[in-house]
């Protein structure tokens, strides 16, 4: 349990109350406005949407897919060892075979290459949640204490009648937690195009004169 878990349940309660508030409209000329309009949720909606977000299953995905290179690197030792015989059709073979090793297991373009980058891109997402979970309870961690808290649970107290001033205060609230939410969401588009040009598939590339090439030119020739 992190932070943000620890204060879900007091924090959850006070965002549910901004959103009552704010259900018919902020203040006009309020700065929540844009952010409204972005996220295209209230607080606490988006608060619900964001604590099913933990980091642990991306970085087990991250090391699940980091496992599974040293099988690639066995069938490359496999493919490395050398064949004793020879003629056209073992060089057509040891054309495809080293296109095949290219394509397994070199530079960044291979399939090893992307199995890194996708275990890197999961471990960067886990590192994401992660920072972003922490910047949202601090979040939650600073209105609690506030002032406007306070001007909003008088507001939806059973038997009270919302004020001007409890709605602006939900505004304000709602304005710090989105605000936290809006760089988290602007941190992940950053990641995906980040490492979108290293995540795309990997491209297999035939050798030139392999062996359908050699068959074809054996049965013109024939």
């Amino acid at each position: 349990m992190d932070p943000l878990d620890r204060l879900a349940e007091p924090g959850l309660d006070l965002l549910d109350r901004v959103d009552t508030l704010l259900a018919s409209g902020a203040p006009e000329g309020h700065p929540l406005w844009p952010l409204l309009r972005r996220m295209q949720a209230l607080p606490g909606e988006a608060v619900r949407a964001f604590l099913d977000l933990h980091p642990a299953p991306l970085a087990e995905a991250g090391h699940a897919v980091r496992a599974l290179v040293g099988a690639y690197d066995e069938v490359s030792r496999t493919l490395a060892d050398p064949v004793a015989w020879s003629g056209a059709a073992a060089s057509a073979y040891d054309g495809s075979r080293a296109a095949l090793l290219r394509h397994l297991d070199e530079g960044p373009d291979s399939l090893v290459g992307r199995l890194e980058s996708t275990a890197g891109y999961a471990d960067a997402l886990a590192d994401w949640v992660e920072g972003s979970r922490l910047a949202l309870a601090r979040a939650l961690a600073h209105v609690l204490c506030s002032a406007e808290a306070v001007r909003v649970r008088a507001a939806t107290a059973p038997g009270a009648e919302p004020r001007a001033t409890g709605l602006v205060a939900a505004a304000d609230v709602a304005y710090r937690v989105l605000s936290v939410l809006g760089v988290a969401y602007d941190g992940a588009e950053t990641l995906l195009r980040q490492w979108s040009p290293s995540l795309t598939e990997s491209v297999w590339r035939a050798p030139v004169g392999g062996p359908a090439h050699y068959d074809t030119a054996t049965r013109i020739g024939r």
